[in-house]
């Protein structure tokens, strides 16, 4: 393969994981610009999304479109849940208290999960074949296809629930005051369940879209979790656009760097742009500052 289809290679395969860390970023950004917190259970949901959907089909026999929508609606469930039991009994929750009980919910999911499904890697077949196209020169995975697409239709749906519907709107107004929204009628609490409910939904579809990728396990959920924490300090955190940015900039910077320099460099290319970020541009790059009066 000449230098331009190993170029081209690497892009797709940055654009797909891209892909996946934009809808994490996704789940971050939501309870971020509802609650000021971040939600460390983020990446314990995709992988539960991915762990359920395996063992539906692999242990329950259900066809494979039925396991995805199994795992999609216990994650969810596992969201509203766990708002119910942790943040809705508080008074007045700060955004510190949000982020450590999220680690305590993170580390919860991880040890059932454990405990339930087992430890070993899980994996089902892509959605449609694993037979490669090709195009020129280069080799694309079904799946790979089925990923961005998913994640452009993601991120359009999202789009129209926040700029079209009530339910949609109601989170936007919590999220720019929550004082104020109370005084109009809408139920803050109510909100913050939505909150969770599509936060987890974006976990676990990030996990059932890419585990016919990659196999996945009990303990796969720290390090999506954090790349997609990264995609969204890359875009900006609370920025929904930035989401998508920020995930699509890592992948391809994480495939090429991976792919160029050294295998054992894909990892390290998330950290090393999150301290720039953080160092440059604590924003993020669509990011705006926000001034505090004190």
């Amino acid at each position: 393969m000449d230098s331009l289809g190993q170029f081209a290679q690497l892009l797709v395969a940055g654009l797909t994981v891209g892909s996946i860390y934009a809808i994490i970023a996704v789940g971050f950004n939501i309870i971020f610009k509802s609650t000021d917190a971040l939600n460390f259970a983020q990446g314990e949901w995709v992988m539960m999304g991915g762990m359920i959907a395996a063992t539906s089909y692999g242990a329950a026999h259900l066809p494979l479109w039925l396991s995805c929508l199994v795992a999609l609606a216990l994650v969810g469930a596992a969201g509203v849940v766990s708002y119910r039991l942790t943040v809705a009994p508080l008074k007045k929750p700060s955004p510190m208290l949000i982020t450590m009980i999220s680690i305590g919910l993170a580390l919860c999911f991880k040890s059932l999960v454990m405990l339930l499904l087992g430890k070993l890697p899980m994996g089902y077949p892509a959605f449609s074949g694993d037979a490669a196209w090709q195009v020129a020169s280069v080799s694309i995975h079904p799946q790979s296809l089925w990923v961005m697409a998913i994640t452009i239709a993601f991120m359009l749906a999202t789009h129209w629930f926040f700029e079209k519907t009530l339910t949609g709107k109601s989170m936007r107004a919590v999220a720019a005051d929550g004082d104020a929204a109370a005084l109009v009628g809408i139920n803050v609490k109510r909100s913050g369940m939505w909150t969770f409910l599509f936060a987890a939904l974006a976990g676990a579809l990030a996990g059932v879209i890419v585990t016919p990728l990659t196999f996945t396990s009990y303990d796969a959920g720290g390090m999506l979790g954090f790349k997609g924490f990264s995609a969204a300090m890359l875009g900006g955190l609370g920025n929904l656009h930035g989401a998508l940015i920020g995930g699509l900039l890592l992948g391809i910077a994480e495939a090429l760097g991976g792919g160029l320099i050294s295998s054992q460099f894909k990892d390290a290319v998330a950290f090393v742009l999150l301290l720039l970020v953080l160092f440059l541009r604590p924003n993020g790059l669509l990011g705006k500052a926000v001034a505090t009066k004190v």
